[in-house]
C-alpha cells in the first residue's frame, strides 16, 4: 500500500492488540502517550460503523522542539502519531508519516537531519516491535 508521505506496515495481529503492543513499546522507552483515540468507538457512539481504527499520539519535547524552532508549522504534525487500522479485507496495518517527507513538506532546515534520522529509527523500531 503506497501513499506519498506515509509508511504502512502490515500485521497479522488485530488492531486492538497492535495498539496495545505499540503503547507498551512506547511506555518501555519512556515516551509519553498523550492520547489514544478509538475512531471506531466514536463512530459507534453516533450510530455509525467503522472498521477498527485507533490512533496513538505520542512524543518527546526534546525531539520535537528543535524541529518546531526551525519551522513552527510542523507543530501540525507533532506530536507524532501512529494509526492502527483494518482494511476492507480484514488485514491490519500500522501507518505513520514518513518523517523525511514531512521535513521536506515543511521546509525544515537540513541541519535537523540527525534528529529526524533518530525519530525515523524510533518509529521503525516501534512498529516492528508492535507487529512482531
Amino acid at each position: 500500500m503506497a501513499t506519498e508521505g506515509l509508511i504502512n506496515v502490515p500485521s497479522a495481529r488485530p488492531v486492538a492488540e497492535l495498539t496495545d503492543r505499540l503503547e507498551a513499546a512506547l511506555a518501555a522507552k519512556g515516551i509519553t502517550v498523550f492520547a489514544r483515540i478509538d475512531h471506531a468507538a466514536g463512530a459507534a457512539a453516533v450510530g455509525m460503523q467503522l472498521r477498527p481504527t485507533t490512533v496513538l499520539i505520542f512524543g518527546n519535547p526534546k525531539a520535537g522542539t528543535p524541529l518546531m524552532q526551525t519551522e513552527q508549522l510542523i507543530g501540525l504534525d507533532l506530536p507524532l502519531r501512529i494509526l492502527a487500522w483494518e482494511d476492507a479485507e480484514g488485514r491490519s496495518w500500522l501507518a505513520y508519516h514518513d518523517l523525511d517527507w514531512l521535513i521536506r513538506y515543511h521546509g525544515i532546515d537540513p541541519a535537523t537531519q540527525p534528529t529526524v534520522t533518530a525519530m525515523s529509527a524510533l518509529l521503525h523500531a516501534l512498529t516492528a516491535e508492535a507487529v512482531g
